[in-house]
């Protein structure tokens, strides 16, 4: 790519993971219902997003520096927890785990959305001095780790709050 610029997509890319962060740690200004409803809207979008972004295959040798610590995590994970409630917790089906098992395998809402605010807040804060050559390998490692990891995190979490949502309304 020989432009100075990031391209849409990956600017809409940063934009709706800085919105999800900003969800997220303001979480308790939305109570349950709110905070599903704006999940399940944001959710797909950040996915879709994703999967657009141009690979950069000279990416191997930027990493994302983890940039959230520890309390932070643990105080969005709570207050998630705390507004979620004993909807909170879910069964999952999608861990390698679940193949061995004879039990169900519970995780939580909060659990999964705090990983995912881990990842995207680590994201931004990475890309903020960096030049654009630079950004496009981070976007190029984090939409890696979308394939390995955070990409089925989301939509796991994303199955959970959708039966949320449904239950919430009227149909």
């Amino acid at each position: 790519m020989e432009t100075d610029k990031l391209s849409p997509t990956s600017l809409a890319f940063i934009a709706l993971t800085n919105e999800y962060c900003q969800l997220v740690e303001n979480c308790g200004d939305y109570g349950r219902e709110g905070l599903v409803e704006s999940l399940v809207k944001l959710l797909p979008r950040i996915y879709i997003t994703v999967i657009d972004i141009e690979p950069n295959f000279d990416y191997f040798d930027s990493f994302i520096t983890q940039a959230l610590d520890e309390p932070t995590y643990d105080i969005v994970r709570s207050s998630i927890s705390s507004i979620m409630g004993e909807e909170d917790v879910y069964l999952e089906v999608f861990l390698d785990d679940m193949k061995y098992s004879d039990t169900p395998i519970a995780t939580s809402i909060s659990e999964n959305l705090a990983d995912l605010y881990q990842e995207f807040y680590n994201l931004v804060a990475a890309l903020r001095d960096l030049n654009t050559d630079e950004q496009r390998n981070i976007l190029s490692m984090c939409k890696e780790n979308f394939k390995e990891y955070w990409g089925q995190t989301l939509c796991n979490v994303l199955r959970a709050l959708h039966s949320l949502s449904i239950a919430d309304k009227d149909y």
